[in-house]
């Protein structure tokens, strides 16, 4: 796909900062990456000056990190990042999907009815991206429903950082039919206005995608070992 017109604006850093978000996301910068900024400000046509502005906006998110004598780096999320992030973030979420539950409105609440049918779409015909892009979306209405601003604010800070994952946790095998079977329990109970059990959900359903991180890394590991082996 050929890049947009080039960036004109006054706050140019600002501009590449949001594509440079999405490049990380989207994992057209993989994690662990070096950042050609000599190549992106040629492709942009713009200086290095903005591009430099904007990676420093990055690394003060920690969705990079500078490298002395070498530029920028995109962050590589651990193991032990990944278990220590999704518990928080399993408290987060849940509490926002609590509080959501009791602040929608009836015509809200429909508008989070449709996006579920978008998860059940793609959930049906097993298209992953479609369904990490849905459920990004559904998770974001959730905590957008919420309505607390200081609950959004940490949420939002943390869920860049499991964005870097990409949902990696659906690739495992039978993921997708778990993930939205976790989905229908947690629509159930808002709808039903049992703030109580959509919080339980929706925390349950967070620990549910580590449980299956890990499930589908321990899956790769054994994988590996066995082509080392037959490869003796």
């Amino acid at each position: 796909m050929p890049d947009p017109i080039p960036l004109r604006s006054p706050s140019l850093h600002d501009n590449v900062a949001e594509r440079l978000r999405a490049m990380v996301f989207d994992r057209q910068l993989a994690p662990g990456e070096l950042i050609d900024e000599k190549g992106l400000a040629a492709r942009w046509q713009i200086s290095r000056t903005p591009l430099r502005e904007a990676l420093k906006v990055l690394a003060a998110e920690g969705l990079v990190e500078l490298v002395p004598g070498k530029g920028s780096r995109v962050v590589s999320l651990t193991d032990e990042d990944a278990e220590a992030l999704f518990p928080v973030m399993a408290l987060l979420e849940g509490r926002c999907a609590h509080e959501a539950t009791l602040r929608a409105s009836d015509e809200q609440l429909a508008e989070l009815h449709q996006l579920h049918e978008r998860l059940e779409m793609h959930a049906a015909v097993d298209d992953i991206d479609g369904y990490y892009r849905a459920n990004h979306v559904f998770h974001s209405k959730v905590q957008a429903l919420a309505a607390n601003r200081w609950l959004d604010r940490v949420t939002g800070d943390l869920r860049r950082f499991l964005r870097l994952l990409r949902g990696r946790q659906l690739h495992l095998p039978g993921r997708i039919d778990a993930s939205i079977n976790e989905h229908r329990v947690l629509i159930d109970a808002i709808g039903q206005r049992d703030a109580e059990r959509a919080g339980r959900a929706m925390h349950d359903h967070l620990m549910a995608q580590l449980a299956a991180l890990k499930a589908l890394r321990a899956r790769e590991q054994r994988q590996g070992g066995a082509h080392k082996r037959k490869g003796r």
